[in-house]
């Protein structure tokens, strides 16, 4: 489950307002037809329709037949903002009780979901809403609304102390985790103590208090979900393979007869501007100074808010942004700036975050800042500055589109705006209003908002002798209650009643008996004029196409040259070409609505496009220019170079990246071609080193014609792509020299355990990582691998969550995952989990592992759960052009055959629980592993040292023996 903040909230362009919808029971509502006018015609449409069932829960339908799937969510209009004093968490932690099992379904709510292969199942909370969602095959669709509806009618029956316990443990951790990053949750915290008066309800953040969950009895928590959880406060929203009559039906059959709750007051806007500027100080162990700047202004959906989303990123939205330009480019006083506007349903921060290079004062960084500000607030954005803006906002949507359910697609768009604003399509009210947004409109929402108010949070290292803990305050404490505060406004009167239902509950969750088959697009191929390789799986349904070039070398391709060459000379090419130098190009990008990335894995390097299909044939000619004529100016080589140093002490700062940046030359050794940080960065002494020349090198030996595949899904056929194509590629010929041959040869396992301690002082948990090596990705046992790591660490309801998150709640997760390999990839165990917990975690995973390949091996029943999981979601994996594409990346790198998809479901039935433990006893073996482990060693060396797991070194964040050796 995930939490979702203002600020992650702000990812997704779900535009959103204020409530106050009602509508007479089952009355029907659809969409309106595209408007009529040119400029409104290009806005992207989601048909729907909209009724409401007597008890007063909302539905919305929106059929989409391209996959045999359907997205189910559930809105509930209650969030943080809804919590008095005293019982910060409620909204949080009920998101996690929700999961928890009904009076009719004993058990967490993963396992008959997982069953029929859920995609994107999750739950989410912020200030103003929670939601549940997951996306089925279209005949699971009764099981799925058998679950959602129980839990909402039935829950109170099923919840048990024990239950509220586990994942009152659960979430504390989840925010340890928080709180253990560097710059970690008690900065949010600080921000909106700061922003808003102690009565507002946005003053305190979603994930709660510790004090006032400890404090909560269950009664309490049944109080809330009586509060809150009435259908009459949800909405249902459904997308994809149904029609309008089948969800009707439905709706009425699993939740008409929900008994209502009592009406819930509408919570009025409460924007609460600020007349003074005010600052404030928190110290925290971070390897950079980092400013943050916020102001108070009007809730999502409202035209200022639509006006001040365009001038965030004319400000701060990348860096071709007037800040990113100022303090990156021109005074190279920082490494990083971003501007956003985190929408509300209530009000809105709109926030500045600046990463200062390290030894600039920050008095001169906000000197600079406010030279921006000044003049934007002064002559606005130019025309062209607020044009590539809107073409942004719209590629986006166009994008979220493809998807029906999940993080931003169909369904997340259609729930929340009508949970904000009391309408499903006012997101597209919002996008028009922005699509018709003038410069000196822009100008004027900028000049009453954000001319004064601020909060300023400095964010820095603490003074020497000075001793700070990842949960330490800001020196500001924070605002007290304001007066002024508007009344919640009560709902029109509605006599919402349930009604009668042919549903035996006492049967339980219906059985799913037959599942729909798997779509996969046609391969094309084709052969360019110099020998280019082309694959093409073209879709129809979403004006997009995507394409990948994919070059082998990769990471290992950096063994005998500089660490972290590869990926940088890759990201160095989005820096400008012989014609267009990084500003130019970055503006061409975005007035195109084009995504182009380039960058490395292990063993491959590549550059992807994803563009609209009406602007392909440009958006193609940028991305040759960028491949074909790089320019590797010295100025963005010295920028690109101070941004990676930057990014690898972040690394180091981060427990999790700790962790890879060290562990793979500690399971290969360091002489072998994957002896380097797994993030891909290099180290500092290498990236100092890195030369002109060493780029050149690489592009030479591995960018180029014959060591490419082009990769291609969309809307697109194969004649126009081959035309293309042999425009931008035909005439590009190989060097003389021939492509360099890599080795990655073969290691053999450590004899016995190892443990590797790095200290991380003041950290309020320890993150353990357990690697040993497994066959590369292209073995024979590759699937039965897979099936295993499913059963073991690999899904929710894997043994070692389950473990160390279900049943002892020492962690908010713990997990098994091997990243795939040509060569041997490492299989890890992972887990972020409480200090005092350290030991005895590290205890509970290895005996998890022995019991593995011991005494209590894998079962049929973990097994078939494993396989049914992933045959029966593959019909909708596929939804959108990235996950095809995704897919034939993986063909190509690992020589699989085209008919890879289509058949992996019977050699997925065929496999044996003799070939599946058979996969568990070659990888999984627990006296082999090497242990690293990232911690406050004050507190957790001592109980590590005393499991005797084997010998023990202490390690610098650079991986180096630490001279310690505490």
């Amino acid at each position: 489950m995930q939490r979702s903040s203002i600020l992650a909230a702000a990812v997704c362009l779900a535009l959103c307002g204020t409530t106050g919808f009602a509508m007479p029971a089952m009355a029907a509502v659809s969409a309106p037809a595209a408007d009529a006018t040119a400029s409104h015609a290009q806005l992207p449409t989601i048909h729907y329709t909209r009724f409401r069932l007597p008890n007063g829960l909302t539905v919305i339908v929106s059929p989409d037949h391209k996959a045999p799937v359907v997205a189910v969510a559930v809105w509930y209009n209650v969030g943080s903002a809804r919590e008095p004093l005293g019982k910060h968490g409620y909204a949080h932690m009920f998101e996690h009780l929700m999961f928890e099992g009904s009076e009719h379904h004993k058990g967490n709510y993963f396992q008959p979901f997982q069953k029929v292969g859920a995609i994107g199942m999750n739950g989410t909370t912020n200030d103003d809403r929670t939601n549940y969602f997951e996306t089925v095959p279209a005949s699971a669709l009764d099981m799925a609304l058998w679950m959602e509806s129980d839990r909402m009618g039935w829950l109170l029956q099923g919840l048990t102390q024990a239950s509220v316990n586990q994942q009152r443990g659960v979430v504390e951790n989840e925010k340890r985790g928080d709180e253990n990053q560097p710059y970690g949750l008690s900065i949010q915290e600080n921000i909106e103590a700061n922003a808003y008066p102690l009565n507002h309800p946005y003053h305190h953040d979603t994930i709660g208090s510790m004090k006032d969950l400890d404090a909560a009895s269950i009664n309490d928590f049944k109080h809330w979900f009586k509060r809150y959880y009435g259908p009459n406060n949800a909405t249902l929203v459904l997308v994809g393979d149904i029609t309008v009559a089948q969800a009707r039906a439905k709706a009425l059959k699993y939740f008409g007869n929900i008994q209502p709750g009592p009406a819930v007051a509408r919570l009025a806007p409460w924007t609460f501007p600020r007349k003074t500027d005010t600052h404030g100080t928190m110290y925290r162990h971070v390897p950079q100074t980092r400013i943050y700047r916020e102001w108070n202004t009007p809730a999502d959906g409202t035209h200022a808010d639509n006006l001040l989303s365009l001038a965030a990123d004319v400000l701060g939205g990348g860096k071709t942004s007037r800040l990113y330009q100022k303090l990156v480019y021109q005074d190279k006083l920082a490494d990083n700036v971003s501007v956003s506007d985190n929408s509300g349903k209530l009000a809105t921060q709109f926030e500045l975050s600046v990463t200062l290079k390290k030894g600039v004062d920050p008095a001169k960084v906000e000197a600079a800042i406010a030279d921006v500000w000044t003049t934007f607030l002064k002559h606005g954005p130019t025309a062209d500055e607020l044009e590539r803006a809107k073409v942004g906002f719209r590629a986006s949507v166009v994008r979220q589109m493809q998807k029906v359910g999940g993080f931003g697609g169909k369904a997340f768009m259609l729930g929340r705006a009508q949970t904000f604003h009391g309408d499903p399509g006012a997101w597209r009210k919002s996008l028009a209003d922005m699509m018709a947004a003038t410069p000196e409109a822009v100008r004027e929402a900028a000049v009453k908002w954000l001319s004064h108010g601020s909060y300023t949070l400095t964010v820095t290292a603490p003074p020497k002798g000075k001793h700070v803990s990842s949960t330490d305050s800001a020196l500001v404490k924070g605002m007290g209650p304001a007066p002024g505060a508007p009344k919640p406004i009560m709902p029109t009167a509605h006599h919402w009643h349930a009604v009668a239902s042919s549903v035996d509950r006492s049967r339980g969750v219906p059985e799913v008996t037959h599942f729909p088959s798997l779509t996969f697009p046609k391969l094309q191929h084709a052969t360019l004029s110099n020998g280019i390789k082309v694959t093409l799986a073209e879709r129809k349904g979403a004006p997009l196409v995507a394409m990948n070039l994919l070059f082998r070398g990769g990471y290992a391709s950096d063994h005998g040259h500089p660490l972290g060459r590869a990926n940088f000379t890759m990201r160095m090419l989005q820096q400008g070409t012989q014609s267009l130098n990084s500003i130019q190009l970055a503006k061409l990008e975005q007035s195109l609505g084009t995504r182009i990335g380039t960058g490395c894995g292990l063993d491959a390097c590549s550059a992807s496009l994803n563009a609209l299909a009406d602007k392909f044939d440009p958006s193609l000619k940028l991305l040759a220019d960028i491949v074909r004529h790089p320019a590797f100016r010295h100025a963005d080589i010295q920028r690109q170079r101070g941004q990676w140093l930057a990014g690898i002490a972040q690394q180091q700062a981060q427990p999790m990246a700790m962790a890879l940046r060290v562990l793979p030359s500690l399971l290969y050794g360091k002489n072998h071609p994957y002896a380097m940080p797994l993030t891909g960065n290099g180290t500092t002494a290498s990236i100092m080193a890195l030369t002109t020349a060493n780029m050149h090198t690489f592009m030479r030996d591995y960018i180029r014609p014959d060591n490419v595949r082009i990769l291609v899904a969309g809307d697109i056929d194969m004649h126009d792509l081959t035309a293309e194509l042999n425009k931008v590629f035909g005439n590009w010929k190989a060097p003389s020299t021939p492509v360099p041959t890599l080795t990655i040869p073969k290691v053999a396992p450590s004899s016995h355990a190892r443990v590797f301690l790095m200290n991380r002082p003041g950290s309020s948990q320890s993150t353990i990582f357990a690697g040993i090596l497994a066959p590369p990705t292209g073995s024979a046992d590759d699937l039965a691998i897979g099936i295993m790591n499913g059963a073991f660490g690999g899904s929710f309801t894997s043994r070692l969550n389950m473990d160390l998150r279900e049943a002892k709640h020492w962690a908010y997760g713990a997990h098994s995952f091997a990243p795939n390999a040509v060569g041997q990839r490492p299989f890890m165990m992972y887990a972020s989990v409480q200090t005092n917990a350290t030991a005895p975690s590290i205890k509970s995973a290895l005996q998890d592992a022995r019991d593995f390949v011991s005494t209590k091996p894998l079962t049929a029943a973990e097994m078939q759960k494993v396989k049914d999981s992933r045959i029966h979601a593959m019909p909708g994996e596929y939804q959108t052009d990235a996950a095809v594409l995704g897919t034939l990346y993986s063909m190509a790198l690992y020589h699989r055959p085209d008919n890879y998809v289509e058949t992996l479901k019977p050699r997925i039935e065929k496999l044996t629980l003799k070939q599946v433990q058979a996969a568990a006893d070659q990888v999984i073996r627990p006296d082999q592993l090497t242990w690293v482990i990232v911690g406050d060693l004050a507190k957790v060396g001592k109980s590590v040292r005393a499991l005797k797991l084997g010998p023990v070194e202490v390690l610098n964040a650079d991986g180096t023996p630490a001279k310690s050796g505490k």
